[in-house]
């Protein structure tokens, strides 16, 4: 006996029914001789694709005969194909009634110049002079109107970027803030195909541009106002522009439809529309999205995950990186530094109190949903900073996150291990802000590295994010405890949002409350810092978050600053560059984590054999920081026998923690790193000045765009 089919199931058949009709009208339509008699049945395949939409999205999965898996996954995805082939028809049938009523508009002109001619026959040649110059007249006119219309629709074509965009696909198209691309066509699914102004093509999101605007002939104006408008109020004003230049073809006013003077345009128009006409019907029905839509599509995620938010951040420049958070701070005449300030009495860099001052450890995350089959995990980490529900208040750093194969659902953090814990594992942090808004907090991300094999592509998931408020309603600051922070799913910027909705649809009681317990959380504990940990923390800048296992580095990187700054420059007055390789290469330090574990092991080491007055001496210590700096990261940051560095690459990771422990026990061995520079064993990077030059004007920080 055959097995009854489900009401999605029958849905989905009456798709791929449709599916199939689709695709023979689209190969008609290329057809000039049968595109007049596809106008009838483009108007009936527009209705059955409505009328299936309408019984698809009345289904209900209880309604169904046996369990279907990813039953709302399967849904969204028939959803969005019949969503897709009804706008392409319904594209179709404007196409054709439009084609149809120029046809009929054409035979009349035609009917009626012919009539025209038959009269002017019998006029004198005095007449067709005249007749002559006043068409003469006309077409000058005309070429005139034309010269506007034409560079009207240039313009119309032409938009400005609202915000930072980068490419998740190797078909899209990266761009920054307030360029200007040419669009050469606008999708049915949202993703335009842009050019931008060195000739680059790709795909770009409609809701990330704004329309220019025409002052004059030969001028556009840009309204910078508009510029920080909403992504809601973008998508309102491209379907204000779809409605008025139909995705991208070059529309028609009523005057040229009343002029008869303009037939030779029409026809021009008419065939660069039919021109248009044909891409069309060649592309498929569903287009291809960005990969975070075809991975919720096909059931590889679920639907709370998005693109990775901070990741993109970090991605897009150095602002919310670290070494950008610890230069000194200039103010707004950039005649002078902010928060670095020569402390008389004890001879070093003032101690600076900030508003906040706390540190926390991130215990684990739970019940974090697993990707499907189809996608490679290749790192799980968690991505935070300070944020205040609108704006990113200081740096982003991140801690990779360790799991077990049993387990995969729970991460951990601070693993139990011999030796030093790489800074990128540590999940004990400090965090410090000045910020006096009353709606502060930490914002945690937790995030996916994964690599699909089908398509080559490797990208990072948001697989849900959590914000802590550090002050309650009353301004009191939140106790320090350990909290249990339920993940939200989409962006920190989208409110109400499961990370897997399925896990809360439960029907019965017993049901809605195993839900709560399977729904993602993250476990943190807030602290206080020691005595100690707080004298050294008010050495740093007033807004930073880190590891709290590299303070004491980035304190001494301050002081050096200070020193290097207030103390030993000949003239305060003068911005010339300052010989010191320790200043001009810690930013890079920080940015290659390894690195700066292989400088925090040797200073460790070095520490331990140090005398009690020795650790006293501030200069001593400081002098000291800059011989182990010299004897480990300045040499392994010009090493040609290091790979590059690259994110969530075990083979690559595993070579060069080998490369960077044999040159440690290398450098041990023979008291220092001024072998291994001379050897000819050895090779390094050829010597450029900028190693030893340290740019304080062009990297410090402006007071306005600090905070």
């Amino acid at each position: 006996m055959a097995l009854r089919k489900g009401p999605l199931r029958s849905v989905q058949m009456i798709t791929d029914s449709l599916q199939s009709q689709v695709d023979v009208l689209l190969k008609e339509v290329k057809q000039p001789d049968k595109r007049e008699k596809l106008y009838e049945r483009c108007v009936q395949l527009k209705k059955s694709l409505d009328e299936t939409l309408v019984t698809l999205r009345k289904l209900k999965k209880t309604n169904e005969l046996s369990l279907i898996s990813n039953y709302d996954q399967r849904k969204l995805a028939e959803e969005r194909r019949l969503t897709g082939m009804s706008e392409l028809v319904g594209e179709l049938v404007r196409r054709l009634d439009k084609e149809r009523a120029k046809q009929k508009d054409a035979d009349k002109r035609t009917k009626s110049q012919s009539t025209g001619v038959m009269q002017g026959k019998k006029g004198s040649e005095k007449d067709d002079e005249e007749e002559d110059d006043e068409e003469d007249e006309e077409n000058e006119e005309y070429d005139e109107e034309e010269g506007e219309e034409s560079e009207t629709q240039n313009t119309m074509k032409l938009f400005i970027t609202i915000s930072d965009y980068v490419a998740q696909e190797e078909s899209d198209l990266a761009f920054k803030k307030g360029e200007i691309l040419r669009i050469l066509d606008q999708r049915f699914d949202g993703w335009w195909l842009g050019e931008n102004a060195q000739g680059r093509k790709g795909l770009v999101p409609k809701t990330y541009l704004q329309m220019l605007k025409q002052q004059s002939k030969g001028s556009i104006h840009v309204d910078p106002n508009k510029l920080e408008s909403s992504v809601a109020g973008d998508e309102e004003d491209d379907d204000e522009d779809d409605e008025d230049d139909e995705n991208g073809y070059e529309s028609e006013s009523d005057d040229d439809e009343d002029d008869d003077s303009h037939s030779v345009k029409e026809v021009s128009e008419a065939r660069n529309e039919r021109t248009q006409l044909h891409r069309i019907a060649v592309k498929k029905v569903v287009a291809e999205i960005s990969a975070t839509e075809v991975l919720k599509t096909t059931g590889n995620i679920p639907e709370g995950f998005r693109a990775s938010t901070l990741a993109q951040l970090l991605e897009d420049g150095t602002e919310f990186h670290m070494s950008s958070y610890l230069q000194p701070k200039l103010t707004k005449s950039k005649l002078s530094f902010e928060d670095i300030q020569w402390d008389k009495a004890h001879g070093g860099l003032r101690p600076r109190k900030s508003f906040i001052s706390l540190q926390f450890t991130l215990w684990s995350a739970r019940m974090i949903p697993l990707l499907g089959s189809a996608v490679q995990v290749l790192s799980r980490q968690i991505r935070f900073c300070l944020f205040d529900g609108q704006r990113v208040l200081s740096n982003i750093h991140t801690v990779r996150a360790t799991w077990q194969v049993k387990n995969p659902k729970s991460w951990t953090f601070s693993p139990r291990v011999t030796g030093i814990l790489p800074s990128m594992l540590d999940g004990d942090c400090f965090v410090r802000s000045n910020s006096q808004s009353p709606r502060i907090g930490i914002l945690f991300e937790l995030g996916i590295t994964y690599f699909r094999s089908s398509t080559g592509h490797q990208g990072e998931l948001s697989c849900g994010w959590a914000f802590l408020e550090l002050f309650t309603a009353n301004g009191d600051a939140v106790p320090h405890r350990t909290y249990e922070l339920v993940l939200n799913g989409g962006t920190p910027y989208e409110k109400g949002l499961e990370v897997d909705p399925t896990v809360s649809k439960r029907a019965s009681l017993f049901g809605q409350l195993m839900a709560t317990r399977k729904q993602p959380k993250l476990l943190i504990k807030l602290k206080s810092p020691t005595k100690k940990m707080r004298d050294i923390l008010d050495l740093l800048p007033q807004t930073l978050v880190g590891p709290s296992c590299c303070i004491h580095l980035l304190a001494f990187y301050r002081q050096l600053l200070a020193d290097a700054l207030l103390k030993d420059r000949v003239n305060v007055q003068k911005a010339e560059l300052i010989g010191n390789p320790v200043l001009a290469t810690f930013p890079e330090v920080l940015e290659q984590t390894d690195i700066l574990d292989a400088l925090r092991s040797a200073w460790s080491e070095k520490e331990v054999t140090l005398s009690r007055p020795e650790k006293r001496d501030t200069t001593f210590l400081k002098s000291l920081f800059i011989q182990v700096y010299h004897d480990s990261a300045y040499p392994l940051l010009r090493s040609t026998t290091l790979p590059t560095n690259r994110w969530a690459d075990d083979e690559i990771e595993s070579s060069r923690w080998k490369a960077i422990a044999d040159f440690l026990q290398e450098s041990q061995k023979r008291d220092g790193s001024l072998y291994s520079l001379l050897s000819p064993e050895h090779a390094y990077q050829v010597f450029d000045a900028s190693e030893i030059s340290y740019d304080f004007l062009g990297l410090g920080r402006n007071t306005v765009v600090a905070d």
